[in-house]
């Protein structure tokens, strides 16, 4: 059953990329070991503060967690993240061209005929036509690819891409590659594109020739290989006790009262969570410091660096021998990877672009305010790649640097960057002084995780019992 599964993905997402020729078969085979979807149990998690429905039907949910109203039809999810606590409700109205759309449904994450090797899926949908669906459905996305807000229908993402705020469908979206463009039908972004576009400003870099391949690369038939990949592997085993155990306790005691530590997270060496700190499941800290409001968001890893405070870190970054100042923004799957003796300084308020790689060859350190995007190994890269934010905010046509090409109005750009930071901060509870400003990670903190496990055996082997969780409708 399970292969006559993975053969309905492959013919339904092969149909949908037909106009690129595109065959996305040997992407799904063998690239995970047949024992492996039967090795791991799923999770769901309870909180009386998030609504929730969990519905699930002909599918396999080896070694993945939900939490919030999710439904899973024909289906393979492997060690993947579904956060439905960000969902829109009933009764809300969104604001678009205009209109107020009303909300007239609690928002679902729908995923259908899709096989998703450890991604994340978070926020509510970006398509004002479906407020209350978001939709992932006929495709197949590989391994640590952010789904972020954004409905994919029949598409292909390739390891450590990033789809963000957008609507994308019958696309192919190339390994390490990040887009922000509201809307892509039918296209193929190239391996290693940082692509954001609104209606005032348009953002390009592509990274230099051979530097994408280096990091991380995939071939049909064969798993990914590369640095990332590499680094990832390098500490699964520290991830067995947190699965294995039904009561896990991390290993740390200086964890403030306002902190939420997920339980599915890792905790290794001298590692301090202060006040109104979100660490979520799949992050992985050794010897950090997590200043007041910081957070480690899904699939993130920091490594004997300090924030100060208030630092996001969004979903897949590496921080590692860094010290970031207060209010500084690292971009999905972002790579920091500063050594011992060539450590990397963040000022305050600097923002590093998603999908950015810093591998340090020489102590680097980046100055308050600055926007720092693509691929620096030295001070030299640095000079290219790193400017003042109000030196941007000044651009009003065209800025050419290196492979970037920015087009449009720069202030417009910070200033929309500075509004999501501080909007990320404050539904993480980065403010909450107590009484006022609570954020989502204290209402999900005390959450309950129940395990499900696959068949074992017979005809159904492999594939999760049919199921339909919901909550009590009354209170006995």
């Amino acid at each position: 059953m399970l292969e006559q599964l993975l053969d309905r993905v492959v013919s339904r997402v092969t149909v949908c990329l037909r106009e690129l020729n595109y065959n996305i078969e040997g992407y799904v085979r063998h690239v995970i070991p047949a024992n492996k979807f039967l090795q791991f149990h799923a999770f769901y998690g309870l909180t009386p503060y998030k609504k929730l429905h969990f519905y699930i039907k002909n599918s396999n949910l080896a070694g993945s967690s939900l939490l919030g109203k999710c439904t899973v039809h024909f289906s393979v999810l492997y060690k993947s993240h579904l956060r439905g606590d960000e969902l829109n409700h009933q009764g809300e109205t969104l604001p678009y061209l205009g209109f107020q759309i009303p909300v007239y449904e609690d928002e679902v994450v729908r995923i259908k005929d899709s096989f998703l090797i450890k991604n994340l899926i978070h926020s509510h949908s970006h398509d004002p036509e479906n407020p209350d669906e978001f939709l992932i459905k006929n495709t197949v996305s590989m391994h640590y690819a952010n789904i972020h807000g954004s409905p994919v229908i029949g598409c292909f993402l390739a390891p450590f891409s990033t789809v963000d705020m957008s609507i994308i469908r019958n696309c192919v979206i190339g390994t390490f590659s990040y887009v922000q463009v509201r809307r892509l039908a039918h296209q193929l972004v190239e391996p290693g594109r940082i692509w954001i576009k609104a209606d005032s400003f348009e953002f390009n870099y592509r990274f230099p020739a051979g530097v994408v391949d280096r990091y991380i690369s995939i071939e049909p038939g064969s798993v990914p290989k590369g640095i990332f990949i590499d680094f990832v592997e390098q500490r699964e085993q520290d991830w067995e006790p947190v699965l294995e155990m039904a009561r896990y306790e991390p290993p740390i005691t200086d964890v403030a009262a306002t902190a939420a530590f997920s339980r599915y997270a890792v905790a290794k060496g001298t590692t301090s969570i202060l006040e109104n700190v979100y660490v979520a499941q799949g992050a992985y800290l050794e010897d950090a410091y997590m200043g007041k409001g910081s957070n480690a968001q899904e699939n993130c890893y920091i490594i004997k660096s300090r924030l100060d405070g208030n630092v996001v870190t969004a979903h897949g970054g590496k921080v590692i021998h860094c010290q970031l100042g207060s209010h500084v923004f690292v971009g999905f799957n972002s790579f920091l990877n500063g050594k011992e003796n060539c450590p990397v300084s963040i000022g305050e308020e600097s923002i590093v672009m998603p999908h950015t790689i810093i591998d340090a060859d020489e102590p680097l350190e980046i100055p308050p305010r600055h926007l720092v995007w693509g691929y620096i190994g030295s001070s030299r890269d640095l000079e290219q790649n790193c400017i003042h934010l109000n030196d941007l905010s000044r651009v009003s046509n065209k800025l050419q640097r290196g492979n970037l090409s920015f087009n449009g109005n720069g202030y417009a750009f910070v200033r929309a960057f500075k509004h999501r930071i501080e909007h990320i901060l404050e539904l993480n509870g980065a403010f909450f002084d107590g009484m006022s400003k609570p954020g989502h990670i204290h209402r999900i903190r005390d959450a309950s995780f129940n395990t499900i496990q696959p068949y074992y055996g017979g005809p159904l082997k492999g594939l999760f019992a049919d199921m339909d969780i919901h909550p009590l409708d009354d209170v006995v």
